[in-house]
């Protein structure tokens, strides 16, 4: 009772000292009591009481200082709030921060509780990062700090993850709602189990989950790092462009965001959520199966090579939970005779928290053979560990949480048995006559043009001499194909297998020997310029891997030939259906909304979830092929150029493009980036809407293009008029003018007003709300002729052409 006297006696005295207002320092002669504020220097943060919304409850917590918005990042005593009076924040005798609420309270609300050495002080300070420390005097050191702390944000430089030195679990905790932040449902933590993975929770049930560690950094706007050693594994992340303020939230509606603030928008807008997609969820399908992405809700689940469904009844009605298991049981082992490995392309990993190990020192082969050696090991994968080659991921249970690789994408080596083996051999069995491509995929964006080019001279000598070309061990593999194999798939290229013909060459059909269809770009030998296109679509199209992109499967440099071998389409490109009054009518609405989010997501993985960040920089519609089930692909990688995952854009004195597609930034000034894909998917969006070709498109009084007269529509809230009358009435008046309203923010004439392609796609698939276009580009048409031709400017000069101008991706 006596130390408790003492301990209030204190509080009560330290009230008489001058109070803290408007410093980014707390010393031990100063309080804040409710009214006063820490603000860091720079004025970044504040530090301060609140009650949430309409709560009379007072918190102590951390909050923007320039947003008007108060928007807050860390909260004290979130579940201890002070009742019915004000609060009072001192350094006590003992070197701890100590929150006080009413003045005959004995015990504190809230206190560091930290050991310091005798005869020493502290400080607190609020830092321009949002993080408040507490310093001992004398050394200096920080004893305490908030970061390490963290309520349900996590800010640019917070760490989030383990330090077993320190005893310290970083993670983020929901609030209860918007008024109350206690602690809620939902959390994010790391699992250290196996390899490092984040988990969205919500209480003990996982909900979602990341990609096992090594990490990729894909996002632009930030740049993560992520360490995973034996004392620390943590991600943290820091923000490069002073000009917007970024936050990741653990929210208590149950998602995790990342939001971002800038000054001319005004409001908080969101950068990415999840979970987003069906998918997201953890184990939607359970064990041993795959969820795919699929559009409007269609079954995605399917088991792997050698499962079948666990229980059938349930699978039939599209609950894919029960998972599946072996089709044949044995009863020995799976160590039977003749058992081997299916290769699943383009997966992300399954579930390491239980039963996965990871060999830093094994090559593929070795890993195959000890994986096999064990009877338990279900699957295999090879990894690519940053700074230490590759690594060895076996799994030895069930194969948790697969999904289609929309990031992070892996070959997955799954185990069955002979039976199945058999049954897939015919994918692993390639001729003797031909030879593997590598193509080296640079790490030094400086490098590429000279890489790229005794790359291309290497391959070629080694291709003239029939043998193995291996460049690097994190590399892409193409078939190299003889030119008698191909002369005898497309009968001599006969003009009866001629499916098109462009400014470098034709494409024909071919059937391979073993009946698989392709279609073959055969480069023009008088083409100046053929070889850069060549060069660039090889080391492009073999590092992408993407269900909406075009697949290329190998390659043939002989005799002066050079050909580039791809899946084949049977269904062409997109404009051959769009602008035909009879094909149009194969184009329902609902397979032309499928396709306009097919093409977005194949932008998006272009510019943020591929290896390196892809501009394509020839969007349109020719350029888009359909597959037999009409579903698209993006095509002809001439044009694109490659950049790190930290760069969005550059300026060329050599423009490059088709008329019509091009975003005025690119076309005048030779300035270009993700938003001017963005702004050629904009165009095209409309034209699939509209059944009109922006080009080919008239309108005389006054004289507009497509995006003008749509533009026009729009302000007089008539949008829907531009709607292609082909679909009658047979279409989706709200879905038709979202992909209206969408189409007109990606043709802004400020490059900066544009949504990126996240943004475009989280628009597309979800019903948030969609802010109001400004002005576009390009609105008025300058001669009654706009002929569909690709323009080309260099030094001053122009030559006109009619068919896509390529330039190698050489930086």
């Amino acid at each position: 009772m006596e130390a408790e006297k003492l301990f209030l006696l204190f509080s009560l005295l330290m009230l008489q000292f001058s109070s803290c207002t408007s410093h980014d320092s707390l010393k031990t002669n100063q309080t804040i009591k409710e009214g006063d504020l820490l603000i860091s220097k720079g004025n970044n943060f504040a530090l301060g009481f609140f009650s949430p919304g309409s709560s009379s409850n007072t918190y102590l917590g951390i909050w923007y200082h320039k947003v008007p918005e108060q928007t807050v990042v860390w909260v004290a005593n979130r579940n201890d709030p002070i009742i019915g009076s004000s609060g009072f924040l001192f350094i006590d005798q003992y070197g701890n921060l100590v929150l006080h609420g009413k003045d005959d309270q004995k015990l504190p609300v809230w206190s560091t509780n930290v050991s310091v050495e005798e005869n020493d002080t502290c400080e607190a300070q609020l830092l321009d990062s949002g993080n408040l420390i507490l310093v001992r005097k004398r050394s200096r050191k920080t004893v305490w700090q908030s970061f390490d702390y963290p309520t349900n944000i996590l800010l640019p430089g917070m760490k989030l993850g383990l330090d077993r030195k320190l005893g310290i679990d970083r993670f983020l905790t929901s609030w209860r709602s918007a008024e109350d932040p206690g602690f809620g449902n939902f959390s994010v933590r790391i699992n250290a189990n196996g390899l490092p993975q984040f988990f969205f929770y919500n209480g003990k049930k996982p909900i979602s989950r990341s990609p096992p560690w090594p990490w990729r950094s894909q996002m632009s706007l930030y740049k993560s790092t992520f360490v995973n050693d034996p004392d620390e594994k943590y991600f943290v992340y820091t923000v490069p462009d002073d000009s917007y303020l970024l936050r990741i939230i653990v929210d208590h509606s149950g998602h995790v965001k990342a939001l971002t603030w800038r000054e001319s928008d005004g409001q908080w807008k969101d950068y990415w959520k999840t979970p987003l997609f069906q998918c997201d969820y953890y184990g939607l399908c359970g064990a041993d199966s795959t969820c795919e992405l699929t559009n409007h809700n269609r079954f995605g689940c399917a088991c792997l090579p050698g499962f079948e469904p666990k229980y059938p009844k349930e699978w039939s009605t599209r609950d894919g939970s029960g998972g599946c298991v072996r089709k044949r049981l044995q009863t020995s082992s799976l160590c039977d005779h003749g058992e081997g490995f299916v290769k699943m392309e383009n997966y992300s990993l399954p579930d390491t928290s239980s039963a996965a190990w990871m060999d830093k020192s094994k090559s593929r082969a070795a890993c195959e053979l000890e994986c096999k050696r064990n009877c338990s090991c279900s699957a295999y994968a090879i990894i690519r560990i940053p700074g230490k080659g590759e690594g060895c991921l076996t799994w030895y249970k069930e194969l948790v949480d697969i999904r289609d690789g929309r990031s992070e994408i892996y070959d997955l080596y799954v185990r069955v048995d002979a039976y199945e083996l058999a049954n897939n051999t015919r994918k692993s069995n390639v001729s003797h006559e031909k030879t593997m491509l590598v193509i080296l995929v640079p790490s030094i964006a400086s490098l590429w043009f000279l890489i790229s080019l005794s790359a291309y001279l290497w391959l070629k000598k080694r291709a003239k001499q029939g043998t193995e070309l291996q460049v690097n061990s994190n590399s892409t593999e193409l078939e190299y194909f003889k030119l008698s194999t191909i002369t005898a798939a497309t009968n001599n290229f006969s003009p009866a297998n001629k499916l098109g013909q462009g400014g470098f060459g034709s494409v024909y059909k071919g059937l391979l020997a073993n009946g698989q269809e392709v279609a073959v770009k055969r480069l023009s030998r008088s083409s100046g310029q053929g070889t850069e296109e060549f060069k660039n679509e090889v080391m492009v199209i073999a590092m992408l891997q993407h269900r909406n992109l075009v697949k290329l499967l190998g390659y043939c440099i002989q005799n002066e030939e050079q050909m580039l071998i791809y899946e084949y389409l049977p269904n062409k490109s997109l404009d051959s259906f769009l602008f035909d009054e009879s094909r149009r009518l194969l184009l329902v609405w609902r397979k032309r909304f499928d396709i306009i989010v097919g093409i977005a997501r194949g932008i998006l993985y272009l510019h943020q979830d591929s290896r390196l960040r892809i501009i394509h920089r020839d969007l349109k519609c020719s350029n888009i092929l359909l597959d037999a089930e009409m579903n698209p692909k993006i095509s002809d990688f001439g044009m694109a150029k490659i950049f790190g995952s930290n760069q969005t854009g550059d300026r060329t004195r050599r423009v490059v493009g088709t008329y019509g597609y091009m975003s005025p930034e690119y076309a005048v000034f030779g300035n270009f980036s993700v938003k001017s894909d963005v702004f050629s998917f904009g165009v095209m969006l409309l034209e699939i809407v509209s059944g009109k070709k922006n080009n080919r498109f008239y309108q005389q009084n006054p004289p507009l293009t497509l995006i003008g007269y749509v533009w026009e529509l729009w302000r007089e809230e008539k949008a829907l008029e531009i709607v292609d009358p082909s679909l009658t009435e047979l279409y989706d008046p709200r879905e038709a003018l979202k992909c209206i309203q969408i189409g007109l923010l990606c043709v802004q004439e400020d490059a900066t007003d544009r949504p990126s392609m996240l943004a475009v796609v989280f628009m597309l698939i979800s019903e948030t709300e969609i802010p109001s276009p400004k002005q576009p580009a390009f609105l008025f048409s300058k001669s009654d002729k706009f002929p569909d031709i690709a323009l080309e400017v260099e030094d001053g000069q122009c030559s006109v052409n009619e068919v896509t101008i390529t330039e190698i991706a050489s930086r």
